[in-house]
């Protein structure tokens, strides 16, 4: 048995209670209700964990990082607006505390070899997590060093951000070329920059930025 989405206007209609009810919840939260405070986290703490895990790859330290998280939210639930997203309040504050720790991790050789060998991921938009001059310009040295036809291959599907299909296709190749191109140019960026101490962080920032929307 096949089982119908609800109509378009039923879906708003349940988006717009939804949103009702988190306001009144935001409004109770003001005041000091606990249990609201308890109904936020009940709700969003799953989603913050896993998240947290994956990037800091430390069930100890997301926990310690999930809990930084909700104190921050009741110190400061007078200043919490009802009519703006709490889910974005709280991804925001995680974001900006991961951001942090990846700081320390750069200054830190045995964090970083730690961080790094999960950073392999990373590298799929390597380029919306390099903000600085230098990280972009280190970057593009990097790219330049691979193999012609490599580079092509990484540089379309990276920076350009196009599909594989699209660059199989403009290149005249098979996709499990493009997957095996852009294989390799992984395994090669990331030992380049791991001999960079400075770049990890951005590098392992990328995570969160790709995964927190």
């Amino acid at each position: 048995m096949t089982t119908l989405d609800p109509p378009r206007d039923l879906k708003m209609k349940m988006q717009a209670l939804e949103m009702e009810a988190e306001r009144t919840i935001l409004e109770q939260l003001r005041a000091g209700n606990y249990e609201a405070f308890e109904q936020i986290y009940d709700r969003y703490s799953p989603k913050l964990t896993g998240n947290l895990v994956r990037l800091l790859k430390d069930r100890d330290l997301a926990a310690e990082c999930l809990q930084e998280i909700f104190v921050r939210l009741w110190e400061h639930r007078g200043s919490i607006d009802p009519e703006k997203s709490i889910k974005a309040y709280l991804f925001r504050i995680s974001e900006n505390m991961v951001y942090d720790i990846f700081r320390k991790v750069a200054r830190d050789e045995k964090m970083r070899a730690h961080f790094i060998s999960f950073t392999t991921e990373a590298y799929d938009h390597i380029e919306k997590a390099l903000f600085d001059q230098e990280g972009r310009q280190l970057l593009h040295e990097a790219i330049d060093k691979l193999p012609p036809q490599r580079k092509r291959v990484y540089s379309m599907c990276k920076l350009e951000e196009k599909s594989y299909k699209e660059v199989a296709d403009l290149l005249g190749i098979s996709q499990a070329a493009v997957n095996d191109h852009v294989t390799k140019a992984n395994a090669f960026l990331k030992d380049y920059f791991s001999s960079h101490p400075s770049l990890p962080v951005l590098i392992l920032a990328s995570l969160l930025y790709n995964s927190l929307s």
